[in-house]
């Protein structure tokens, strides 16, 4: 008999980065899903961070991100030792930089394996590894006046 984990289903893709970007314009989570999509993926793991109204104890009213010429390059070097470490079927991940609305999809990673478990562990190392590595900094301005800049490494 065959061990389970000896079906081709099992391993990682060939090839299992499916779409890597950073853009400007608005991104689309059922594009992001569209893209791990895999027959051979028996969990798909999603994570969507939006802008929300208020950070430190403070309110924001504006914010934007901008990034290092690199970060595209940055950001397939995380892909790629996230599916070298994961049995990872299909991979995604988009970051949008430009400014923000309160709401808005900042970014957004997801992450195809053979079984659950696998999937939410290499979603959330894809994302916390971007978000720690992968040079975007964000710029937000506050109710009151004041502003700063958050760097993402």
């Amino acid at each position: 008999m065959a061990r389970i984990d000896a079906h081709p289903g099992e391993q990682a893709a060939q090839d299992p980065i499916r779409l890597l970007a950073i853009r400007e314009s608005p991104l689309s989570v059922d594009e992001i899903f569209r893209a791990v999509g895999d027959d051979a993926a028996g969990g798909t793991a999603l994570f969507v961070g939006t802008v929300r109204n208020h950070d430190g104890g403070a309110d924001v009213d504006t914010l934007g991100y901008s990034c290092h010429p690199s970060a595209e390059a940055e950001l397939r070097r995380v892909a790629e030792k996230v599916a070298a470490d994961y049995p990872v079927r299909a991979l995604a991940a988009v970051h949008r930089v430009g400014d923000l609305a309160v709401g808005d999809l900042a970014v957004v990673v997801a992450v195809s394996c053979p079984h659950r478990a696998e999937a939410f562990e290499a979603c959330r190392k894809l994302i916390d590894d971007l978000k720690h590595e992968v040079p975007i900094w964000k710029h937000q301005t506050f109710s009151d006046g004041t502003e700063e800049w958050v760097g993402a490494c």
